[in-house]
């Protein structure tokens, strides 16, 4: 199974991240996609990836907390590091209104020029959206035609928000907020609606520890290991079959990302 979502650079693994690497390898993780958030993230993802072929791959793009800073010379090195062949995606980029780290139309310019840049490159785009959602679908409706996949991760919205995805043929990715007993249950149900062929799965590590692991660790730290705890959720809360679903997300994991498997 890949994981899509790993912020691997994060100060959170400068203790361990080798440690962390190889323990979701034994965990039977076969692939993580590190997220660029930041010019800094971008090119920091960029290079472990390229270290580390084959498990590792990046994207590249600037988080929406990080659109204020977000110009010309942004877009620029955006496209130099999509260049490079372990850059599998353009993003995380999006909106998100929650924390307005960044000024809304600021928010909105840099998702806008990142939506271009990956139609430009014929690339797959990897977004966020937080309590933004209206304005996130009229940015991101006129693109998509042009875009040759697109997946909005983290997913935690609502029916309506899921159906609104799904009818603009979105990818989604579902993290261990669905192994939240309080704030995951609306998710439990909806990710039965997800087809297979749109599933993805990640841990937005360090972040979102599947509240429900057993024995707890003693830190609150996500990581990759802990993927296949939270696809056994996913399988329970859609009656799937967990070996299965391991099968068909990681396939459609490989496809969206044009990734080949490894002999």
């Amino acid at each position: 199974m890949i994981d899509i979502g790993v912020n691997l650079t994060s100060s959170q693994f400068d203790k361990d991240r080798e440690l962390v690497v190889e323990r979701a390898r034994a965990a039977g993780v076969t692939g993580l996609i590190l997220t660029g958030t930041s010019l800094v993230e971008s090119r920091a993802v960029a290079d472990y990836a390229a270290a580390n072929p084959a498990f590792c791959h990046a994207t590249a793009g600037v988080h929406p907390h990080e659109a204020r800073h977000f110009d010309q010379h942004s877009l620029d090195e955006l496209r130099r590091l999509a260049a490079q062949p372990q850059v599998v995606a353009i993003g995380e980029c999006g909106l998100d209104y929650n924390r307005d780290f960044s000024p809304r139309p600021q928010q909105d310019a840099a998702f806008e020029a990142q939506l271009a840049l990956a139609a430009e490159l014929n690339m797959p785009v990897f977004m966020h959206c937080r309590d933004a959602h209206p304005r996130f679908m009229e940015i991101l409706a006129p693109w998509r035609d042009r875009l040759p996949a697109a997946v909005l991760h983290c997913f935690t919205g609502t029916e309506v928000e899921l159906r609104d995805c799904l009818a603009l043929d979105l990818h989604i990715g579902i993290t261990g907020w669905i192994c939240d007993e309080r704030r995951g249950r609306e998710l439990q149900q909806l990710v039965r609606q997800i087809p297979a062929e749109r599933l993805m799965v990640e841990t937005d590590s360090p972040y979102l520890i599947p509240r429900d692991l057993l024995p707890r660790p003693a830190s609150r730290r996500n990581e990759p290991a802990y993927l296949p705890h939270i696809v056994r959720r996913i399988a329970e809360c859609r009656g799937d079959e967990p070996h299965a679903l391991i099968a068909a997300v990681t396939a459609t994991s490989r496809a969206f990302f044009r990734i080949e498997e490894q002999s």
